[in-house]
């Protein structure tokens, strides 16, 4: 099953990379690293950006409560219906994060404590990290959650180097962790509060 994920994900890499952004899926490792700072365990709602093909996703699963609500939003419609294949009553929405609002809509929520994200930031241009970013931040509550991942040479560029500053602009606190070496590539994770 993982051979084939991987298949499929670098399949999708090479069709459109500045949508996949990757060339492998996030390992068990980042994804770890990534829920432990997630504030997951005191979210009512969360909602997962850019699942891909579930790296973040089954991690996700086994860590909610009956009480809790979880959905996803993918722009890749090849992995929403894996997703949903794999996951059979996950709900995943196809479309870009910047139409959060309607996607919380159409679950009967008023916003989302927690946005765990494995969208490829630095390969976004200025106009759609700002959009996605401002989208999430009109639905999520004061103190609400937000964490990502950056890969480590992805903070060298400018697209990355931006999307920090926006990180310092938008959140009241953003936290930057050790370099995940078990990953490929190396990432640092961003753990942001509104």
């Amino acid at each position: 099953m993982a051979l084939g994920k991987s298949r499929m994900f670098f399949k999708q890499a090479l069709g459109n990379p500045r949508k996949t952004g990757a060339v492998a899926p996030s390992s068990r490792h980042l994804a770890k690293h990534m829920l432990d700072l997630s504030g997951l365990a005191e979210s009512r709602v969360i909602a997962e950006y850019g699942p891909g093909t579930g790296s973040f996703t089954r991690h996700i699963l086994a860590r909610l409560r009956p009480d809790q609500r979880f959905f996803c939003v993918e722009i890749n419609p090849d992995f929403a219906n894996a997703l949903r294949q794999e996951h059979p009553g996950l709900s995943v929405h196809v479309g870009c994060a910047s139409g959060i609002a309607s996607f919380c809509q159409q679950e009967e929520v008023a916003g989302i404590d927690c946005v765990v994200s494995g969208l490829p930031w630095a390969v976004f241009p200025d106009p759609l990290q700002t959009s996605i970013l401002e989208s999430m931040l009109a639905v999520m509550p004061p103190g609400g959650s937000f964490v990502t991942f950056a890969y480590l040479q992805g903070l060298f560029l400018p697209a990355g180097r931006k999307f920090r500053r926006h990180l310092g602009r938008y959140f009241s606190r953003v936290e930057r962790s050790s370099v995940v070496w078990l990953n490929f590539p190396p990432a640092v994770v961003y753990h942001c509060r509104k």
